[in-house]
């Protein structure tokens, strides 16, 4: 019989906080809540109570479990929980999860794609997940129940990690259960609960007075019915955990031991045992009730874990499949078993205590067979074996007493995993074959583990390991095993920022490899050798020519890796080529990247076709100022998935839309990815993100706003990256120009130089090959031969550093004589820089000041440009300063009265002041003086004097011309 309580005892303040927290999901105010317990104590149904809740709310609820079989699955558990969802309802269609489908691919079947796929980060995957349940519980919030997440794979509990970090203003309620065994659950458990994001209920035992109340909700008995010494029994023996309650209840009513009769319950006397030995001789009592197949059935099920899929039980148990769907039915029937729900052809056990009490009744020699035979069984699969198959054969082994077969099973599905990506479950796999594996054996697996914890992101302990691995005879196969590990262990430290460790694998694969590696081996060795040198820190002491044998180191590389098969090195080493190239110009470094953007193309790299694209539209982006490519680059990032480049990309765009004077669109493409960076760990895109906010500031004259994004930058580690050129002249120099500040400017501009003097530079926006020249020459501190270097560069081929050169170049010729050619440098300074509103009127009101002096040029109007865009974009030092060279000039200078706005910028330049602009709209009527003087209330002497003024700003010889023109004007307004 089934004793099943109907009803929840002794769990009143965990019902309510969890109906708390469900309203508050409706009202989009998540939390996460992580029941914990030991097995039994009730944590399954309390989530079971509030999906029930959130059903009757009309909330959607996913709900998932981890395996209790050893098995690591990545995200086995999310999977579960979508499709309990999907299944049923479909999959969601709105658009705006369109980007993060590739992401959620990895968890949802359906969206999964033929062709090229980006393997994305664990925190990619987790700030998808958030944004799927968020359009879930968009109406009336949605649960998420994932159970058992003490046995989950640590993909997955990354992902709960995040999740439960950011559900504050989400209409989601995470619900996870878990027992206190310490583990990376029960620390994620307690650390979101320290950080106040998550709530942890510890459920405790129940008390007699619950017990008995339990026991007579499973009888459906009336209070004071089941007889004291019954309860007596079950109280001793079940210690207040009430899956035990039920359990010893059922063995009592199966026994006879407690019967109902016409009076009501009655209990006999009998013996009874302790506690755990009485619950496992009380399911060897009811498996000897059962008949001997079915016994046999649960017995080597159970063996299989409290999961079990048939068609592998029926591999190990070789039942014909009539007989093996009786014998489960029977199984169901008795309450020890029942459909998982999860999928058609799986079982679970009633309770994960009730597999362990079943393989308990059995003797260690029993125990130890049974699971021999059932490896065997599985190892007849030979090949075609899956990978949850050869982890549960690993386990089976060891159930029997075979430690080494289990190792070597465990560390061969380690390695497939990390070949598969899943560098934390292949970590956690190869961790257990480690501790399983005879000594001998361990180095071998070690090399493994520390590429799969590399991969993983435990830097720290992979480092640790790499390190102490023992030596192996240089030049043997073991040492190119050993050295790929290395690699695999150097990459990772190199994209991680961390070149001494690095350069310490580097070393650790020559001495291995010898004089003469093996040629893929070397090429893989001089991409990271190559990035080495880009990094701050990093080896060498001559920075160009350090560069230099990089770059040829890096070429060789590429043709070696090509001519081997190995793309994924040959897109790293072009990849590599089209940064260090950028010194042999753009067009060098352009050819590099489309190399490899063929080379990911021909082999179907998705990735690293999406890197190539990403960089080829950043140097579209750097020659012309045009960020189309780079917008295109951006949706392909996105289509795959590549939420962490989508990232970087973002933060490319919304510099281009600072230098772009498109303001808000810098503010919305920050807004929209910096914090999120920061989630996902993204520190590269984080940190370029939040310089494109302080530049943003800065070029708009907003001082706080600037200081606070540069805090946040270098409190990102932003001072210690490549970006500090940029710091120093795209922000604060330019900043300090909008301040009026020149000398200030020239100190953060050539700060920036000694910085890129000491390292290979990345960055051409600095202002070395730009703004630091002009400055220098406004100065007359600016040599003519460096200038000349200047323009020879390949930075001067940048869009943004034409403009600037250009106007330094103005500034030569105009003091060298050359006023024809220093009005024809402006010119085409102008152009280059067409796309950059804030530096053109910049450079305008720079040169002018030059060209007043050395007479060449139209100043004046230069001036008055200048002036009306500062003064519209609200930066008055330098709008109050072409004021006062307009006065020093001796030209008249805007007073900015009310009204100047709604002059047409045309006027505006012109240097038409509002009430001129007042007397101006009133002559297509052609008026008398006196007829403007009475309609302005001014008198007809100052119409006279503004009559005058209009005729020079405009340019008309006479009344009647500046009539006509008043006319013409406000017919094309009215066109307009």
């Amino acid at each position: 019989m089934r004793a099943t309580s109907s009803v929840i005892v002794g769990r009143d303040s965990e019902t309510a906080l969890l109906e708390r927290a469900l309203g508050a999901a409706g009202r989009s105010s998540g939390r996460a809540v992580f029941l914990v317990g030991e097995a039994g104590i009730g944590k399954s149904r309390l989530a079971g109570r509030c999906a029930l809740d959130a059903y009757a709310r009309e909330a959607p609820v996913l709900r998932g479990r981890a395996t209790s079989t050893g098995l690591v699955v990545p995200y086995r558990p999310l999977m579960e929980a979508l499709s309990s969802r999907f299944r049923a309802a479909g999959t969601p269609e709105e658009p705006e999860l369109e980007p993060f489908r590739p992401a959620l691919s990895a968890l949802v079947p359906e969206w999964r794609r033929h062709g090229p796929w980006f393997p994305v980060s664990v925190v990619e995957l987790a700030e998808a997940l958030l944004r799927l349940l968020s359009v879930l519980g968009r109406e009336r919030g949605c649960v998420m129940v994932l159970e058992d997440l003490h046995d989950s794979d640590t993909e997955t509990i990354a992902v709960v990690e995040y999740v439960a970090d950011n559900l504050a203003d989400l209409p989601v309620l995470l619900l996870g259960t878990l027992r206190p065994e310490p583990g990376p659950a029960l620390d994620v458990a307690r650390a979101a609960a320290g950080r106040q994001t998550a709530t942890v209920l510890e459920l405790g035992l129940l008390d007699d007075t619950q017990v008995h109340r339990m026991a007579e909700a499973c009888l459906d008995a009336a209070p004071g019915e089941i007889p004291a010494e019954a309860h007596r029994r079950i109280a001793r023996r079940a210690g207040g955990n009430p899956y035990l309650v039920e359990v010893l209840l059922a063995d009592l009513v199966d026994s006879g031991t407690l019967r109902r009769t016409g009076g009501g319950w009655r209990c006999e006397d009998g013996p009874e045992g302790a506690v755990p030995t009485g619950i496992v001789r009380s399911w060897a009592a009811r498996l000897d009730r059962l008949d001997p197949p079915v016994r046999e059935l649960l017995l080597t099920a159970a063996t299989l874990g409290s999961t079990f899929q048939v068609p592998l039980l029926q591999t190990v148990l070789g039942y014909e499949e009539r007989a093996l769907f009786a014998h489960l039915r029977a199984a169901t029937e008795a309450g020890v078993i029942a459909p998982d729900g999860a999928a058609p052809d799986r079982y679970a056990f009633r309770h994960a205590l009730t597999a362990e009490a079943l393989t308990a009744a059995l003797l260690p020699a029993e125990r130890a067979a049974t699971a021999r035979r059932a490896a065997a069984a599985l190892e007849e699969l030979g090949p075609a074996m899956s990978e949850d198959a050869r982890q549960l054969l690993a386990t089976l082994h060891l159930a029997a007493g075979d430690a080494a077969a289990a190792g070597a099973h465990l560390a061969e599905a380690g390695r497939r995993m990390l070949g598969q990506g899943a560098a934390g479950s292949a970590a956690v796999l190869l961790e257990r074959a480690h501790e399983l594996t005879p000594d001998g054996r361990r180095p071998e697996i070690a090399a493994s583990l520390a590429a799969a914890l590399a991969e993983a992101g435990r830097l720290a302990e992979a480092f640790a390991l790499a390190a102490g691995l023992p030596p192996v005879p240089p030049g043997t196969p073991a040492a190119a095993a050993r050295a790929d590990a290395h690699i695999r262990v150097a990459w990772a430290a190199v994209m991680g920022e961390h070149p001494e460790e690095a350069a310490r694998r580097v070393r650790a694969v020559r001495a291995l490899l010898g004089p003469t590696p093996p040629p893929g081996q070397e090429a893989a060795l001089a991409v990271v050798e190559g990035h080495l040198v880009l990094l701050p820190g990093g080896p060498g002491e001559d920075g160009a020519a350090d560069a230099a044998d990089a770059a040829d180191a890096a070429r060789r590389a590429a043709a070696v890796a090509e001519e081997h098969g190995l793309p994924v090195v040959a897109c790293q080493a072009w990849q590599l080529l089209g940064l260090l190239s950028r010194d042999q110009g753009f067009d060098e470094a352009d050819a590099c990247l489309e190399r490899m953007l063929e080379v990911s193309e021909r082999h179907q790299l998705a990735a690293w076709r999406t890197e190539a694209l990403v960089r080829l539209g950043a140097n579209a982006f750097l020659r012309t100022g045009d960020a189309t490519r780079l917008a295109a680059a951006r949706t392909a990032a996105g289509e795959l998935g590549a939420l962490a480049l989508t990232q970087t990309v973002d933060g490319l765009l919304a510099m281009n839309a600072v230098l772009c004077g498109e303001w808000e669109k810098a503010r919305a493409i920050v807004d929209r990815s910096v914090d999120a960076a920061a989630r996902v760990r993204n520190l590269s895109a984080h940190r370029y993100l939040l310089l494109a906010d302080a530049t943003l500031a800065a070029h708009q004259g907003c001082l706080r706003e600037r200081d606070a994004a540069l805090l946040r930058f270098r409190r990102a580690g932003g001072e210690d990256s490549l970006l500090v050129p940029l710091q120093h002249g795209l922000c604060l120099a330019v900043g300090a120009l909008l301040e009026e500040d020149r000398h200030g400017a020239r100190e953060h501009l050539e700060s920036a130089v000694a910085w890129e003097r000491e390292r290979p530079s990345l960055y051409f926006l600095g202002g070395r090959w730009g703004l630091l020249p002009l400055v220098r020459a406004l100065e007359g501190t600016g040599d003519i031969a460096d200038h000349r270097e200047a323009l020879a560069s390949h930075g001067a081929q940048l869009a943004w550093n034409k403009l600037f050169l250009g106007m330094a170049d103005a500034v030569h010729r105009g003091r060298g004589g050359d006023p024809a050619g220093a009005a024809e440098a402006v010119r085409s300074a102008l152009r280059a820089g067409e796309v950059f509103p804030l530096a053109r009127h910049l450079a305008l009101r720079l040169v002018a000041e030059a060209a007043v002096a050395d007479g060449w040029g139209e100043p004046v109007t230069w001036l008055r440009t200048a002036e009306e865009y500062f003064h519209a974009a609200g930066v008055q030092p330098v709008a109050s300063a072409c004021r006062a060279a307009l006065r020093r000039a001796g030209a008249s200078a805007p007073q900015r009265r009310d009204g100047r706005d709604r002059i047409p910028a045309p006027l505006r330049t012109s240097g038409v002041t509002p009430r001129e602009y007042e007397v101006f709209v009133l002559l297509p009527d052609r008026p008398g003086n006196q007829q403007i003087a009475r309609h302005l209330s001014i008198s007809p002497r100052t119409v006279e004097k503004h009559m005058a003024s209009l005729l020079a700003k405009t340019g008309r010889q006479d009344r009647t011309s500046l009539c006509e023109f008043a006319a013409e004007w406000a017919s094309d307004t009215v066109r307009r």
